[in-house]
């Protein structure tokens, strides 16, 4: 294991970064990850929880916010249906400097919070 990262954001905080600058979603998410989350009336969850496994990558490759974009790290589903990690430009990087080859992701949310844990391998 090179690293581990937890990451916890309040649904409602979100919800209003959201209302109050809407482009924040194109800066923050893949094209993929923003259809998957807008297919919900309220996408908040969705995309609370992709935040938060970006925030965790970070603190698992021992780095600080804006060390890449955040569009670099993408939350994907496996065939099995579990969330993984994608990395790409300065995030794909950063971690093949640092020897990470695998991704383990978890993320959960409830009416309040979502959380993620990434540990990078």
């Amino acid at each position: 294991m090179i690293g581990v990262g937890i990451d916890a954001v309040e649904l409602d905080r979100f919800r209003r970064a959201l209302g109050r600058t809407p482009r924040i979603a194109e800066r923050l998410f893949s094209d993929a990850e923003r259809d998957y989350a807008f297919r919900r009336r309220d996408p908040t969850e969705r995309l609370a929880a992709r935040f938060a496994a970006k925030e965790a990558v970070m603190k698992a490759m021992g780095v600080g916010l804006w060390a890449f974009n955040y569009r670099d790290v993408e939350v994907v589903r496996a065939s099995s249906g579990a969330p993984a990690v994608r990395l790409t430009g300065k995030a794909a990087r950063l971690a093949e400097a640092k020897g990470i080859r695998e991704w383990r992701l978890s993320i959960t949310h409830t009416e309040r919070t979502a959380q993620a844990i990434a540990i990078a391998l």
